[in-house]
């Protein structure tokens, strides 16, 4: 079973949920309907890798988000994620009313760097993710469409969360393809102070 850290504490994710489609300027620039409803997807433990890797049967795209940690059934820690996605995939699925799980919870499509507890005003939250030195995704709380409380009270409306598990909140516009090579930075910040920061290079 793979493990994170929360501040130094090893922690193992019994699953990963996903929420998908929640920052409008995400869904616009893949052409896609505003939900009536929260999306939820999940990934398992096996999806957790430390190896951004750019192909897995065909390209992957890469999608920067907030991501908390469950303990004790609240939200206690921050860290910055990768959600790796087969988009050419996760188009067809989506054209035949398909489950994404085949283009998302497939092994290493989860990325995580260190957690840490975060700051009592959770909308000061944010992430910036660079490759190249370039930023790519910027973004975070305050633009979300259904912000961590709410994501935890619909949550919790139909399925347990044990501690250690990871919630992952979406992502902002910038969406794009990994490249082998490609050096990424990724930092989560709570207002001006970064909190933690996480580096890949793509394989």
């Amino acid at each position: 079973m793979h493990k994170i850290t929360l501040d130094e504490v090893s922690l193992t994710p019994s699953k990963i949920v996903c929420i998908g489609r929640n920052y409008a300027a995400h869904i616009e620039e893949l052409g896609n309907e505003v939900p009536d409803d929260m999306v939820v997807f999940c990934k398992p433990n096996s999806a957790i890798s430390q190896t951004l890797y750019s192909h897995h049967g065909e390209p992957l795209h890469y999608e920067s988000e907030l991501a908390f940690v469950v303990i004790g059934g609240d939200l206690r820690g921050v860290g910055f994620g990768l959600d790796l996605t087969k988009r050419g995939l996760q188009a067809e699925l989506k054209i035949k009313g398909l489950p994404w799980e085949r283009a998302k919870s497939f092994d290493g499509s989860a990325l995580f760097g260190p957690f840490t507890i975060f700051p009592e005003n959770i909308e000061e939250l944010s992430l910036s993710l660079t490759i190249n030195g370039d930023l790519r995704q910027a973004g975070g709380v305050e633009l979300m469409m259904y912000k961590p409380p709410l994501i935890m009270s619909e949550l919790k409306k139909f399925m347990s969360l044990e501690d250690g598990d990871i919630i992952m909140t979406g992502t902002p516009a910038g969406v794009g393809q990994v490249r082998p090579g490609e050096n990424f930075e990724g930092r989560v910040l709570a207002g001006d102070k970064v909190l933690s920061t996480v580096h890949w290079v793509a394989q």
